[in-house]
């Protein structure tokens, strides 16, 4: 009977553990099963490889020593002769195991505490296993949980399966959380790491308001509704952008809500944000100025190469300062909406700076090309902003400007194609003295003012051009907080050039250098091109 109860209670134990940690029953008896093996091994020799084995049905359990058939024995603990091994079994060859019975063993003190030490370290891996594969597909979920303790502004959350964390700067401003208090939160990472699986929670981050909307707003969950972007300065305002996939559904109606109540239950789980809900649309200059509401725009210039965009608002009723809005959030958060940078100018500003363009491309007219005032006002006024762009237009089109003939366009073009012809020699020039490789010149993209930038740079060689990163090229822009931002120059500063170009030119450089191949080079765009062609 003392067997039998015996039997039972591991059972029972396997049972209670596999509930109380939600882990597969099958894991804890094979976990007992180490552990007996452990303590048996204790008894038998650490060099005896002993296995133990318990009925899942029955409880009975069965100890044996697995001894490898060999030649020649030289360990006793686990190696058997070929010879005493067909007297057991008469169809033993070399390199079987052989199975010996063992009796049952009495464990003391120190063996069941060791046994113990195995089940609850294998009992852990697999719970912490378990979580893993639990949450690592929920990323991008809304959790509920409970807050269980707060540890230096981080506050951790159970979430009855799992514990996760949401940290300080994940938290919303001012708000604070103390024990037993419910939380919902959005899970945007989960890390396997040596103390068992780390659930970040975030109260901060775009998804969480998308999310949120689509729990709250029928239409979304349905995919009537999309939320195309979002923008957030958490805790203080937000820009939503919704389209409709049905012409019948306003998305911005059916955001709100019957007065107010859909976006009303977002604002309350975000502590009193406000939120724009504004309707989104393929053409960026729409979305630009949807993006900026409440103020008005009157007009806007678009730079698809530099993806920026200029918005001209009136200068009447303060539209500036509400464009801008306070500490420039508004147009923060309508640039992270749209992706694009945005300069806003008053009309007056805009019609200043247009008059100082205008009076600037005349005076270099004027220089270059020898010429008078009414000549370089004429030029200036057709659109011309550079030299560059005389010398390469058609004499034609030059001809048929009011006041020229054909001999007249033909020796301003002379002038203009003379001029950059002495410019490129003074380039040149300068290239050589600053110490400019001849070798950086047969790098696509570059040309004759870059290499002067990249000697006044330090940039000599085309290992050092291949040693660049896009930003040292082309400069870089740090926002701080309060959303101040700091331009910091590159290289190529004052010179035309996308960070596309710049990249393109750089990775040009290394393939010149020897580090890459031009077959490495294209396998990232058809990488790219395939990704594309993939239905979403």
């Amino acid at each position: 009977m003392a067997v039998s109860a015996n039997r039972l209670e591991l059972l029972q134990i396997a049972d209670a553990v596999a509930r109380e940690k939600s882990i597969d029953r099958g894991i804890v008896i094979a976990a007992m099963e180490d552990a007996i093996a452990k303590a048996a091994r204790a008894r038998y020799g650490s060099e005896t490889d002993v296995h133990a084995e318990i009925d899942p049905k029955k409880g009975e359990l069965r100890l044996s020593r697995h001894m490898l058939v060999v030649d020649k024995v030289e360990n006793h603990s686990n190696q058997i002769s070929l010879v005493d091994a067909q007297r057991a079994n008469p169809g033993a060859q070399v390199g079987d195991t052989i199975a010996d019975t063992l009796p049952p063993l009495e464990y003391g003190r120190i063996a069941a505490q060791s046994a113990k030490q195995v089940i609850v370290q294998k009992v852990r891996e697999a719970e912490r296993d378990r979580q893993y594969q639990e949450f690592k597909d929920r990323i991008g979920d809304i959790v509920n949980g409970v807050v269980k303790r707060v540890e230096y502004g981080s506050v951790i959350v159970d979430l009855g399966r799992g514990e996760a964390i949401i940290r300080r700067d994940e938290m919303l401003p001012r708000e604070v959380f103390r024990n037993g208090d419910r939380v919902r939160a959005y899970i945007f990472d989960v890390r396997r790491e040596t103390r068992g699986p780390q659930i970040f929670l975030s109260r901060t981050h775009p998804q969480f308001m998308a999310k949120l909307f689509a729990q709250e707003v029928p239409e979304i969950y349905d995919g009537i509704v999309e939320i195309k972007a979002v923008a957030r300065d958490p805790g203080s305002r937000a820009k939503i952008g919704v389209i409709s996939r049905d012409s019948s559904v306003d998305p911005v109606g059916a955001c709100v809500g019957m007065r107010g109540s859909r976006v009303q239950a977002v604002v309350n789980e975000l502590q009193g944000e406000k939120i724009d809900i504004i309707p989104w649309s393929p053409d960026i200059a729409t979305f630009v100025v949807n993006a900026l509401a409440p103020a008005e725009v009157s007009k806007v210039v678009i730079d698809e190469d530099r993806e920026r965009i200029e918005v001209v608002v009136p200068d009447t009723n303060n539209q500036l300062s509400l464009a801008i809005g306070r500490r420039g959030q508004n147009v923060r958060l309508a640039s992270q909406l749209t992706g694009w940078d945005i300069d806003i100018l008053t009309e007056q500003e805009e019609s200043e700076r247009r008059q100082a363009d205008f009076e600037n491309s005349t005076r270099v007219f004027m220089e270059s090309l020898n010429v008078d005032e009414v000549v370089g006002q004429l030029l200036a006024s057709e659109g011309f902003t550079s030299v560059e762009e005389l010398a390469m237009v058609d004499v034609k089109e030059l001809a048929g400007i009011e006041g020229f003939d054909e001999e007249t366009a033909q020796e301003l073009q002379n002038r203009a194609r003379e001029y950059l012809e002495q410019q490129e020699a003074e380039l040149e020039a300068k290239r050589k003295e600053l110490g400019v490789e001849d070798a950086v010149k047969d790098v696509p993209g570059v040309t004759s003012k870059m290499l002067v930038k990249f000697g006044e740079n330090d940039i000599k060689t085309v290992d050092d051009l291949a040693g660049c990163a896009t930003d040292d090229l082309v400069g870089w822009t740090e926002r701080k907080e309060g959303g101040e931002q700091t331009k910091h120059a590159g290289a190529l500063d004052g010179i035309d050039i996308t960070r596309d170009d710049a990249e393109a030119m750089i990775m040009q450089a290394r393939v010149k250098a020897g580090w890459i191949t031009e077959a490495d080079l294209a396998k990232p765009a058809e990488d790219a091109e395939a990704s594309e062609q993939q239905p979403a």
